[in-house]
This record gives structure tokens, C-alpha cells and sequence, in this order.
């Protein structure tokens, strides 16, 4: 059946929303004594728990089929997606939130370069329009914080390796969604993820377990919804969106984080926040105008 516009905007929406929920449910693990790659690794962990049992109980003779390279990819990509948290968690305690939101919110670029390398998807001028636009509003949200923090190279140069890390995550489930499932893709790619992390907290001395329910049940919430609805949500749409364009929809989070953390941690969302995030839809807008278009996939494995 066709895959239409309206699905499309839903599938986007939804990822959004449940990604945005990460940055205040990190702070709350956080403020009960977790350190950082230990929330990343059961971030993972909850999700995988979850999702490996499904895949192997619905798409098992799917998974059964995969190829040595396919196989390579899905640990590429799980090793990508490990990285990337592990790089952009780390910048945070060496150099100012806004440089390394700044450098964060790259990822665009590289995907969209990636994707016209490696995918051949060369960007249109109003998706090339759009992600100048998105990122320009992502730089204003963190212009207010700019000079605040220490500003560190090495912290600056992590962030922007997390950038690198995501745009490879994407490009590969761009590539690997067109002819896999949801749950043959996702499930691997978690559980790689999730073993990475773990070793990763292991071996930088932070622990995973003796830490309160709350904090546990904080990052259950975490893994449930930011990362098993969020992001599958999104990985979903690779299957018939760019990767290009779903990495400027991710944009949008921190605009939806603003909002979360007014309702919930009392941070006040300031003017150069509201008129960044206008700019970022309008640069989401712009792109969708060729790329939002009605899908007309007719494969089974949605």
C-alpha cells in the first residue's frame, strides 16, 4: 500500500516528540548520581531488551537470511550510533553546552554531503535552502550561551565527531532500510550499540549498577521512549525518506527539549530559542516543499 503524505508527517512528528523527552530525562538521571555513559548504555540496554525478543519472534527467518555484509553494516551502524552518544556526552563536561550544540546540530551537513557521496542522493536546491536555514536557527538557539563555558578543543572537536557518528548512523539505515524491516534493521543495530556502551562505561570506570529505582526507572523511560519509539520512529521513515531530510527534521528536538524543560524543570525558553526554532521549521518547511512528497513503496516490510 502507498505510504502517504499524512503518514509520513505523523511517523516524523512522533520521532520528534519522543526524542525531545531524552535531554530532560538524562537530567533527572543525572541529578540521581548516574554518570553519562552509563544513561547511554541503558538507554540501549532497556531498548534492546525489548526489541531483540520481538525481532527474533516475529522477523527471525529475515534476520536468519542476512548477508555477511548486511551484518557488517548493522554493526557499523550500531558502532556509529554508540559513538555518537558517547562522543556528544563526553563534550558536555569539557566544553560549553552551546559549542557543543553547535557542533552537534552539524550532522545535517554531513549527511547530506554523505548521502551525495556514498548514496548518490544529491540535494535539491529547497532541501539545500532548508538545511542552511535549520542549522542557522540551531546556532541562534545557543548564541545566548556562547563564551560561558570553557570551551575546551578537545570537547569541541568530540562534538563535532558526534555530528560525524550520526551522519554515518543515518546514511547506513538509509541504505540498509530500502530492502529490511523495521525491526530486522533496528534490533541489531540497538543491541550492538547498547554491548559498546557498555564496555565503553566499564573500561572509563563508571558504574552501571547500585544506583536508585528512580534513577533506573528514569532511564527505562528513556530507553522506551526516546530511543524505541523515537528513533525507530525515524529510522521508519529512511525507508522512504533521504537521510538528508530526516536529519534535518531532527533539528527540531531541540525546540521540543526547550519546550519539555520549561514544563518540567522550570528553564525559562529565551528569545533567541523561540526565534531559533521559528527559523528551524521554517528550514524544515522549505525542505519538505520536494521531499514530503506521497510514497508510492509497495514493499511488505514496513
Amino acid at each position: 500500500m502507498p505510504v502517504s503524505r499524512p503518514r509520513l508527517l505523523l511517523s516524523l512528528a512522533a520521532g520528534v516528540v519522543a526524542i525531545s523527552f531524552a535531554a530532560v530525562l538524562i537530567r533527572l538521571a543525572q541529578a540521581e548520581g548516574v554518570p553519562p555513559l552509563a544513561i547511554a548504555a541503558w538507554r540501549l540496554l532497556f531498548a534492546s531488551l525489548v526489541l531483540v525478543p520481538y525481532a527474533c519472534g516475529t522477523r527471525g527467518a529475515e534476520l536468519a537470511r542476512l548477508s555477511r555484509r548486511e551484518m557488517g553494516l548493522l554493526a557499523a551502524a550500531g558502532g556509529f550510533l554508540a559513538l555518537h552518544f558517547a562522543a556528544w556526552i563526553a563534550s558536555l563536561g569539557l566544553t560549553s553546552v552551546a559549542s557543543s550544540v553547535v557542533l552537534v546540530t552539524m550532522g545535517p551537513l554531513f549527511v547530506g554531503l554523505g548521502s551525495w557521496l556514498f548514496l548518490g542522493e544529491r540535494p535539491t536546491p529547497p532541501l539545500a535552502l532548508g538545511i542552511a536555514v535549520a542549522v542557522a536557527g540551531s546556532l541562534l538557539i545557543s548564541w545566548g550561551d556562547l563564551g560561558k563555558g570553557r570551551g575546551q578543543l578537545v570537547g569541541d572537536l568530540l562534538a563535532l565527531s558526534g555530528a560525524v557518528m550520526m551522519a554515518g548512523y543515518l546514511m547506513i539505515g538509509r541504505r540498509l532500510r530500502s530492502r529490511r524491516s523495521l525491526a530486522a534493521y533496528t534490533a541489531p543495530v540497538y543491541a550492538v550499540a547498547a554491548l559498546a556502551l557498555v564496555a565503553m562505561a566499564v573500561l572509563a570506570g563508571q558504574p552501571l549498577l547500585g544506583h536508585s529505582a528512580t534513577a533506573y526507572a528514569y532511564m527505562l523511560a528513556l530507553g522506551l521512549l526516546p530511543q524505541l519509539v523515537g528513533h525507530s520512529a525515524l529510522n521508519w521513515a529512511l525507508r522512504h525518506l533521504s537521510a538528508t531530510y530526516v536529519a534535518i527534521v531532527t533539528l527540531a528536538e531541540p525546540i521540543g527539549a526547550s519546550l519539555l524543560a520549561y514544563l518540567f524543570l522550570g528553564e525559562m525558553v529565551s528569545a533567541h530559542t523561540a526565534l531559533g526554532g521559528a527559523l528551524i521549521l521554517s528550514g524544515i518547511y522549505v525542505a519538505s516543499r520536494t521531499e514530503l512528497k506521497p510514497q508510492m513503496n509497495t514493499d511488505k516490510h514496513r
